[in-house]
């Protein structure tokens, strides 16, 4: 059976550190993606990360951090696990090339195949949420407006 990978990645107009720092503190990843994250991604953590607008969480594990050039987890480690990795490099000076993978997808080929289908879709607005947010400063909304009709009931918006 061939491993499907689902891959994102993009140019951020920021050094490496703060791209970098962006995903591993979840005080800064909550302006993009989640909406709260329970610890800093460092390696050997475990932690969950939320989505209170679609009431779900994800227990997170971290398997590798290299300051500044690797994250590498496994998450919804108690449901269906998956890796994620993201690699950062510099592309010129004070510009990041961000390059995410997840891979590690079971069941049928169907099953696998709309998973990277999913993966890819929601790491593309992951990595444009973290573009428009460490370029200009602006909450983008796409996790929260991806499924506006699964929100739970007597959510607002920010």
């Amino acid at each position: 059976m061939t491993e499907l990978i689902a891959r994102s990645e993009l140019l951020i107009r920021r050094p490496v550190p703060d791209v970098f720092e962006a995903f591993a503190d979840p005080t800064i990843t909550a302006r993009f993606w989640f909406t709260h994250g329970s610890a800093r991604l460092t390696e050997g953590a475990e932690l969950d990360w939320t989505w209170e607008m679609y009431g779900f969480t994800t227990h997170v594990r971290v398997l590798a951090i290299e300051p500044h050039r690797l994250i590498r987890i496994l998450w919804d480690t108690e449901g269906n696990p998956t890796q994620v990795e993201w690699r950062f490099r510099e592309h010129r000076s004070g510009q990041t090339w961000v390059e995410v993978e997840n891979s590690g997808f079971k069941g049928d080929d169907d099953a696998r195949l709309q998973a990277v289908l999913d993966s890819t879709e929601g790491f593309v607005l992951v990595l444009a949420g973290a573009k428009i947010w460490l370029e200009h400063g602006i909450e983008p909304n796409f996790v929260l407006d991806r499924h506006p009709t699964k929100r739970v009931d007597g959510w607002q918006d920010r």
